[in-house]
């Protein structure tokens, strides 16, 4: 798996761009990838996204930054010198549609895999598992990506948010769920829940 995380300038991959790229490589952790971007012209900025993500206004439109192309270029070619290229993330339909549509804008021959593996998923289907309700919220899955960090023994996910440390905090949670084992020296010193213990 790549575990995959974007940081936007909004929700909707439509009006949208990204502005930052994190990954890794699950087979490989010392492959990683991080860059950021211009968005693309024309592009809304919701300055609510900037407050999560922690970009201003003038960060996002640096004319030193690589363009949204260029960024989306290097990703695509760090995605394919990759052994495994099932890409994977914290709902990760999100950022599969914020590809989706940065390919389809630029004519990219590349397009994201619609078989892709999420984290949410995968934890909801650990509480059940285990016999346990999954955290909800109006009869709806309430599994936050903190409430999925912290379920896995690790602190809330740091404000403002960063693609590569979303991208290695979700690798290191898929580890714990599924090998019961931490997988970055960096979360080692938050101990694994004893209902991963194996």
């Amino acid at each position: 798996m790549l575990i995959v995380d974007l940081e936007t300038t909004g929700v909707d991959p439509s009006k949208n761009s990204i502005v930052s790229f994190g990954a890794i490589d699950f087979l490989h952790p010392e492959r990683t990838f991080y860059v950021e971007c211009r968005p693309w012209n024309g592009a809304l900025i919701d300055p609510d996204a900037l407050e999560v993500n922690g970009f201003t206004q003038e960060q996002i439109m640096d004319e030193s930054k690589k363009t949204l192309y260029e960024a989306m270029h290097d990703f695509i070619t760090w995605v394919d010198q990759s052994e495994r290229q099932t890409l994977a993330g914290h709902n990760f339909g999100f950022d599969w549609a914020f590809l989706k549509a940065t390919a389809d804008i630029y004519n990219m021959s590349w397009k994201p895999h619609k078989r892709i593996v999420d984290l949410h998923s995968v934890c909801y289907i650990d509480f059940l598992k285990r016999h346990e309700e999954p955290p909800l919220k109006d009869k709806r899955t309430d599994l936050s990506f903190n409430k999925v960090l912290n379920y896995v023994g690790l602190p809330d996910e740091p404000k403002p948010h960063n693609a590569l440390f979303g991208a290695k905090a979700a690798a290191e949670s898929f580890s714990r769920i599924l090998y019961g084992k931490s997988l970055l020296k960096e979360f080692e010193q938050h101990p694994i829940p004893e209902h991963f213990r194996r």
